[in-house]
């Protein structure tokens, strides 16, 4: 069976990293005639997992009318399947007739799995009725309402599926103005609830700014040519390194190294080569927003970066400081969530080469005198504790913070960093990050 799925997985959408489900979304494309309906319940790694972007393009170029249902709750409820554990999508689409590109998809968050036959087809029989519907691009005012009887049962957002590599970040969530705002803010433009107008703010992708590391195989990995042996850390390690995450340890943007690196006989050379990728700056690969307060890390010194910490290297080493205090402002936990897979409880999953694509401050576009302040940002804040990233509506620290960022390094005024603190209790709220949140005690900082 492996043999003959190779033999037809050839020029397909299959990829063995995404499994079977990728299989048979390829299988009812061939099957299907113009004009044909193709419908599959797929992991949520469909929406925006790197392993599936070549059934995204397909879906993307070849169909039209396209739906894509997702459930925004937790736990058992974000499955559709009654065992799978994990989130779930549907994705319901007919196969172009006239040989034009659609683009373009109707995203329909529950705010829960249906709880029988007549609550599924009264939803069902709903969707397409309800007009009209804002997209994503609209501003920060929420979806079309999905109710059954006074009920509400979920939202409906239309949006863009052209971009594979960003994938369709407008599923599974629940309040829909969070992902207008995400999806503003990814493009150059700082559009925040109860504003009629966006602000220009300059981002780009992380590739562009700087550039992501090596996969922690590479440091370890005899079949990679790993020239290094992983050991218990000490303070004078030579080679240290930031592996893991370890929510305890990370309530603080500067972070010790957890491991050292002992190189392996022979390979001095190579050695040196890879530890010459090592850095200060450092980015979350699997992010826990229920426990987890940071997006990005800094380290005192230069330190490879592991399993859980890849690092991110700057040209100028005066990036480091802007990435680490931008990266856990309330506006860089968004990027952060808009951009990673939300396939499980309260977690946001990235891979080294989405991460490239990463939404981040421009830090290019800064000033002498702003990368300065960044400094002094960060200085201010390397010794304050920050609470997980769903308190983020909660937590003192991360409010003055977001005050220090918007104001003293973006120059912007009161009005927007109030704003940004009425976004982050949409943001934090139960279910989009996983867990219920304590009522709001930040103060305006």
């Amino acid at each position: 069976m492996a043999g003959r799925l190779k033999r037809f997985a050839k020029d397909s959408t299959y990829h063995g990293h995404a499994g079977l489900g990728s299989a048979f979304g390829s299988l009812g494309h061939r099957k299907l005639k113009p004009g044909g309906v193709l419908a599959l319940v797929l992991p949520f790694t469909a929406i925006n997992g790197s392993s599936w972007a070549k059934f995204r393009k397909l879906v993307s170029d070849e169909y039209d009318d396209v739906s894509i249902v997702s459930i925004s709750a937790n736990g058992k409820d974000m499955s559709f399947s009654s065992d799978t554990g994990m989130a779930e999508c549907l994705v319901i689409a007919r196969k172009n007739m006239s040989g034009k590109r659609g683009g373009w998809a109707r995203f329909v968050s529950l705010r829960q799995r249906p709880r029988g036959f007549a609550e599924a087809t009264a939803i069902a029989n709903d969707i397409p009725s309800i007009e009209p519907v804002r997209s994503v691009e609209d501003g920060p005012y929420g979806g079309a309402l999905l109710k059954v009887g006074d009920d509400l049962a979920g939202e409906i957002l239309d949006a863009s599926i052209g971009d594979q590599n960003r994938g369709w970040g407008a599923a599974r969530i629940s309040d829909a103005s969070v992902a207008q705002v995400a999806h503003s803010l990814a493009n150059g433009r700082l559009w925040l609830p109860a504003q009629l107008s966006a602000i220009d703010i300059p981002m780009a992708q992380l590739n562009q700014v700087g550039q992501r590391g090596l996969d922690s195989q590479m440091f370890i990995s005899a079949a990679h040519n790993g020239p290094f042996a992983r050991i218990q850390t000490s303070p004078t390690a030579t080679y240290p390194a930031l592996w893991n995450h370890n929510a305890k340890a990370e309530k603080f943007i500067l972070c010790a190294p957890d491991s050292a690196l002992q190189v392996k006989h022979g390979m001095e050379q190579r050695a040196a080569e890879v530890w010459s990728t090592a850095s200060r700056a450092h980015l979350s690969l699997d992010f826990r927003f229920t426990s987890q307060p940071l997006a990005t890390a800094h380290t005192e010194i230069k330190t490879i970066g592991g399993t859980a910490w890849p690092n991110v290297i700057f040209d100028d080493e005066r990036f480091d400081f802007a990435f680490a205090v931008w990266g856990n402002s309330t506006l860089g936990l968004l990027n952060y969530w808009w951009h990673s897979s939300r396939q499980q409880d309260g977690r946001g999953r990235m891979k080294l080469i989405p991460a490239e694509s990463l939404p981040t401050l421009d830090l290019r576009a800064l000033t002498d005198a702003q990368l300065t302040t960044a400094q002094a940002i960060f200085d201010d804040f390397r010794d304050r504790a920050l609470m997980p990233a769903y308190l983020a509506d909660a937590d003192p620290n991360r409010a003055h913070l977001d005050r220090r960022v918007l104001r003293d390094l973006l120059g912007m005024d009161d009005s927007v960093y109030q704003a940004v603190r009425r976004l982050s209790r949409p943001y934090a709220a139960y279910p989009p990050n996983g867990a219920p949140n304590p009522p709001s005690t930040a103060a305006s900082a």
